[in-house]
């Protein structure tokens, strides 16, 4: 007579060991998740949760296309001697992305999901002088704009660090713009010489002055953006030509090109991708010139519109990734390319022709 005697099967377990990404977007690169297995040899086989409704599941790849939580399940089969490993999960929450538009008269609309925070029209304020400039804080639930005269004016949780007002500096040329420090407790600002005035914790290093050429540009500056590590930034200027200061290294502009005297428009503005190694030019048709590792990705050529544009371009901003970009026109225009998505513009909210200033900047959330 035969008895069969049952044997404890050995528990196993799964353990992730791929840490899921925190703030997380529709702008997010892919995620590729990794898990350890028990005993059995088995394969980690991952799927998604029927909760989850942000995030599709391909070739191992997580890629995030909506608002709301994606949640990752993570199993191993048994065999003779082990069991099935309990079920582990990884949940992640992934939020949206949008803009703000600046205006002239110190006007802000918010589209996608950046927040209006308030603007100088809602506190019935008028600035000291024309709007210029306009940069968020990390989190997305502040910003700064900032007047040709160096006045800052703050929203939400953007702290006021001083200003050029403030501190009674005596400007040789107007301010053109600002950039944020990457912890948002300082900022820069630049003035169309090429003079550079800091607050908070930004530091100092270096503009035209120091290199001595603030009487010797060829066209004025117009913009500037920082390293992410904020220990550099660049300027530009109209002809295209670009300065880097502090560990923000040159990569070229538009003299290296050859092209200084042959753009059909000014340049306007800069970008920089977030790893800090390549950077965008765009000009006031929507040409689009990169150098270093930033990717060309598009402009109003490539689309048909440069002859069309109701009103010239006035900035250019990266996304979180460096893999799009979004241009912005001083109608408020705003043209999306890349990964970049359009969320909309003052054309889709009908105040285009209603603007009491044009449109001077376009800021997302770091």
């Amino acid at each position: 007579m035969t008895q069969k005697i049952p044997v404890a099967l050995t528990p196993q377990s799964v353990k992730f060991t791929s840490t899921a990404p925190t703030g997380a977007s529709v702008m997010s690169p892919a995620y590729t998740p990794s898990a350890r297995g028990g005993g059995s040899g088995n394969p980690v086989t991952f799927s998604l949760d029927p909760a989850s409704a942000a995030c599709s599941l391909t070739g191992g790849q997580i890629t995030f296309f909506g608002t709301g939580t994606c949640i990752i399940d993570a199993n191993q089969a048994g065999n003779t001697r082990y069991s099935a490993a309990p079920q582990a999960t990884q949940t992640i929450t992934v939020g949206g992305i949008g803009y703000r538009l600046a205006g002239a008269d110190g006007g802000v609309f918010a589209f996608g999901q950046d927040k209006f925070l308030g603007s100088l029209i809602s506190r019935h304020q008028t600035p000291t002088a024309p709007i210029v400039g306009m940069a968020a804080t990390p989190d997305g639930l502040g910003y700064w704009l900032v007047g040709s005269d160096g006045n800052i004016y703050t929203f939400g949780d953007a702290q006021n660090y001083g200003s050029v007002l403030s501190t009674h500096i005596n400007l040789n040329k107007p301010i053109v713009g600002m950039a944020t420090t990457p912890d948002g407790k300082g900022y820069w600002l630049v003035a169309s010489d090429g003079g550079v005035f800091t607050f908070g914790d930004a530091g100092f290093f270096g503009n035209t002055y120091t290199l001595g050429t603030e009487n010797h540009l060829n066209k004025p500056v117009v913009g500037m953006a920082p390293n992410p590590d904020g220990k550099g930034y660049w300027l530009v200027a109209a002809d295209g030509g670009v300065f880097a200061f502090g560990n923000a290294r040159f990569m070229g502009n538009t003299y290296t090109l050859g092209i200084e005297n042959q753009l059909d428009k000014p340049i306007v503005g800069i970008s920089v991708m977030p790893d800090g190694k390549g950077y965008w030019l765009d000009a006031g048709d929507g040409g689009v010139f990169a150098f270093g590792d930033a990717p060309f990705l598009g402009n109003t050529y490539t689309v048909n519109a440069e002859k069309t544009l109701v009103k010239p371009m006035v900035g250019i901003t990266s996304s979180p990734t460096g893999k799009g970009y979004w241009l912005v026109a001083a109608d408020g225009g705003v043209f999306a390319f890349g990964t970049s998505h359009f969320m909309g513009n003052t054309y889709t909210v009908g105040i285009e022709n209603r603007l009491n200033g044009p449109i001077v900047a376009l800021t997302v959330a770091p």
